[in-house]
């Protein structure tokens, strides 16, 4: 999508991504090594009643929908980060997740013409409709540029 096409109150979905147990444990091994992510007996008597996946994790999860259903042709080039993350549910091994972007802004920079602004809300959700991820998210684009 192009900057030009957001609209305050659309929401743009991704279908879903199913979790695999593989990738949960390499990204935990790499990046959130507790064992509630990593060690399955201990995990099995924990709080969680089995392995979670890791929070950044499904960020990360989130993110590559977004970019994949969004951001792959448009002008963005970054983010001054987040304004709200919350993980409300664990992110099992079979989980299938469906991002849902709801566009709450879009503007230009007051003082920089070039710089268009698009504040946006990522939900995840499993397949029980379930939501599992809330973030509130701000992209920048470059306006004098357009990426093929």
């Amino acid at each position: 999508m192009k900057f030009s096409e957001f609209k305050v109150g659309m929401v743009i979905e991704h279908p879903p991504v199913v979790v695999e147990e593989a990738e949960m444990l390499a990204f935990a091994k790499a990046y959130d090594p507790q064992w509630f992510h990593l060690d399955a007996g201990r995990a099995r008597e924990g709080r969680w009643d089995g392995l979670i996946a890791s929070g950044w994790l499904t960020c990360s999860l989130a993110m590559r929908m977004a970019v994949d259903a969004v951001l792959h042709d448009s002008e963005s080039f970054g983010s001054p980060g987040l304004e709200k993350l919350r993980w409300l549910k664990p992110v099992r091994a079979g989980d299938a997740l469906r991002l849902e972007a709801a566009i709450s802004s879009v503007r230009t920079s007051d003082t920089r013409k070039e710089l268009g602004i698009v504040r946006w809300a990522w939900r995840l959700y499993n397949q029980r409709d379930e939501q599992v991820l809330d973030a509130e998210v701000t992209s920048l684009f470059d306006l004098k540029t357009s990426t093929p």
